[in-house]
């Protein structure tokens, strides 16, 4: 059995003895999943309609899970209490990776029933739910890149992460003879993601060495993200289980190509019909789609909202020190904010035929939290709709050299400062949840301008 289950197949399950653990996720701020490995028969009895409790404070913590001060949320002073995780049974679903093992994902709420704005999965929600109410349905699909090392996560955590030995010695972009040394993880990866109901499309060397792409099927917006975080969670215990090592990191070497999250977003109808497609006849010279006169004016509209609005939401597709070292030119990571057809020297790229023409936003990194940057895309291209923004050209050229363009900030303090003057990601999220995002930065770019660095001991510890 795998894939997809409803309450009543997993309840045969577990008297079988074929499933004995349910996981009972939810995806934090970071985007990790947190949660409590259920006992089969406990959840049935319980947990599946009562759901089950966990510490709020695990939405105020950094990376290292240490409590941060200063949240609204909660902190010591209100004694960091509970909150309710109530299972998502639509999500539920075998993990074919884990020995007798489903896995649900929950949404999270107070101990009165409310939900908690902040979580990203709420994030995200109200974003759907502002889009339906004008009649429009968001699919987005994720392409997100990875870098494969032979060391094992332990053995590379000794070593500081220096030193590690990527998969492959050169680079390999599109190469098979490459990916097929790889195959054995990236195989189980994708055979992993279909079995547990996370279509894969396709798998590819990327332009580093031993980094790879897995592109999923697009989806619904929250049924996309919920694909995204099982894709990356997965993917690192596939590749604990085989005893190597894979990281998300936007840039993990100065010397190597950054990991992206190319980010596809389109509208449709009530009707599932696709509201995007151009005037110009299916399979037209793609000369016509370059012309906004063939686009029609909602998608002019969505993707004007992406570009206004790119720099002040810059924060939820790329959220820590480290993501802003990717937008580095001629690195295929975008540094300039333009749209052009097929040009992946823009931070907007677009693509498809049909029903499938979209946008594919190039700025988010492999290390954002796919929630938050599917409620940033939403609530940009919504925007662009309510404010009937004018349909931008399409560029062509080299945007990388054309310093006429707005440049993607260049560091996570210059988009704190874009997100905190933005009067539509208020207007948006609400001030709880910008605030709260906000503190969450502030803190995250203190950890970092406290740090002590290789670099600085390289470069100053001899010589200064």
């Amino acid at each position: 059995m795998s894939g997809r289950v409803d309450l009543q197949t997993l309840a045969q399950l577990v008297r079988k003895d074929e499933i004995d653990t349910v996981l009972a996720v939810f995806p934090d701020g970071y985007g990790r999943l947190m949660g409590k490995r259920v006992v089969g028969r406990y959840f049935l009895d319980h947990v599946a309609e009562e759901g089950s409790h966990a510490c709020i404070y695990l939405f105020t913590v950094d990376m290292e899970m240490e409590p941060l001060p200063g949240f609204k949320l909660t902190s010591w002073e209100r004694g960091y209490g509970d909150m309710k995780v109530v299972p998502d049974l639509g999500t539920l679903r075998i993990i074919p990776w884990l020995t007798k093992t489903a896995l649900v994902l929950c949404d999270v709420y107070t101990e009165e029933g409310e939900p908690i704005e902040e979580a990203p999965r709420w994030v995200l929600k109200r974003q759907i739910a502002r889009a339906a109410k004008l009649g429009y349905t968001v699919k987005t699909a994720a392409e997100l890149e990875l870098y494969v090392f032979r060391e094992s996560f332990e053995e590379a955590r000794a070593k500081r992460y220096q030193h590690l030995t990527p998969a492959s010695g050169y680079l390999e972009d599109y190469h098979i003879l490459q990916t097929t040394r790889e195959e054995p993880l990236i195989r189980a990866i994708r055979n992993g993601m279909e079995a547990a109901d996370v279509p894969v499309e396709t798998s590819k060397g990327e332009w580093g060495r031993g980094q790879e792409e897995i592109n999923l099927r697009y989806a619904e917006a929250l049924e996309m993200a919920d694909r995204t975080v099982l894709y990356k969670h997965g993917a690192k215990e596939i590749a604990s289980l085989q005893g190597c090592a894979i990281t998300f990191m936007a840039k993990y070497d100065a010397g190597a190509a950054g990991s992206s999250f190319h980010l596809h977003s389109s509208l449709w109808d009530k009707r599932d019909k696709p509201l995007f497609a151009p005037r110009a006849r299916t399979g037209a010279p793609a000369a016509q789609r370059r012309d906004p006169k063939q686009w029609t004016p909602l998608f002019g509209q969505w993707l004007a909202g992406q570009m206004a609005m790119a720099r002040e939401l810059a924060y939820f597709y790329a959220p820590g020190v480290n993501a802003y070292k990717r937008y580095q030119s001629g690195s295929f990571a975008p540094t300039r904010i333009a749209s052009g057809w097929d040009n992946r020297t823009c931070g907007f790229r677009l693509c498809g035929e049909g029903g499938g023409f979209r946008v594919e936003n190039r700025i988010p990194g492999a290390d954002a939290n796919p929630y938050l940057a599917f409620a940033a895309t939403i609530a940009a291209g919504l925007h662009g709709i309510e404010a009937k923004l004018k349909a931008p050209k399409a560029y062509e050229g080299n945007a990388y050299e054309d310093a006429s363009l707005p440049q993607v900030p260049k560091t996570l303090r210059e988009a704190i400062d874009e997100l905190r003057r933005s009067k539509v990601a208020r207007a948006a999220f609400g001030d709880r949840v910008v605030e709260h995002y906000l503190h969450a930065a502030r803190l995250e770019q203190q950890a970092f301008d406290q740090a002590v660095t290789d670099w600085e001991l390289i470069r100053y510890f001899e010589r200064i």
